[in-house]
């Protein structure tokens, strides 16, 4: 199996916590997290670009959204039948779907959780 890299948002309290489950789940070590908002971090595409959504290079396909996060599932093996679940067509496009409206509440949902790590709930 090739190696998944998987960009994420360093700054995003959300993104954090995600990134931090899955690094725990990833006990054979097959995915490279790198960190979009380090000035050092290598993108492969424009930064901002790269931080509005999640992204994923997997097999050396760039992936976005839904299909970044099934490939980081797919690399996960207590995720892996979530990940090829995925490639089914209608079942990504559902995922997409609750991903674009998941894009929409985050910056909501991203305050809500920096208010608390600030009053260190």
């Amino acid at each position: 199996m090739n190696r998944l890299t998987v960009w994420h948002d360093g700054d995003c309290p959300l993104c954090r916590r995600e990134i931090a489950l899955m690094r725990r789940l990833d006990r054979r070590g097959a995915i490279e997290f790198v960190d979009a908002t380090d000035d050092d971090a290598s993108c492969p595409i424009d930064r901002g670009a790269l931080l509005a959504r999640f992204h994923a290079r997997e097999n050396g396909e760039l992936l976005s959204g839904a299909a970044a996060f099934a490939a980081m599932w797919r690399a996960i093996p207590i995720l892996r039948p979530l990940g090829l679940a995925a490639r089914n067509p209608v079942a990504l496009r559902l995922l997409e779907r609750t991903y674009v409206a998941f894009l929409r509440v985050r910056p909501k949902l991203q305050g809500v959780l920096r208010r608390r790590e600030a009053t260190g709930q």
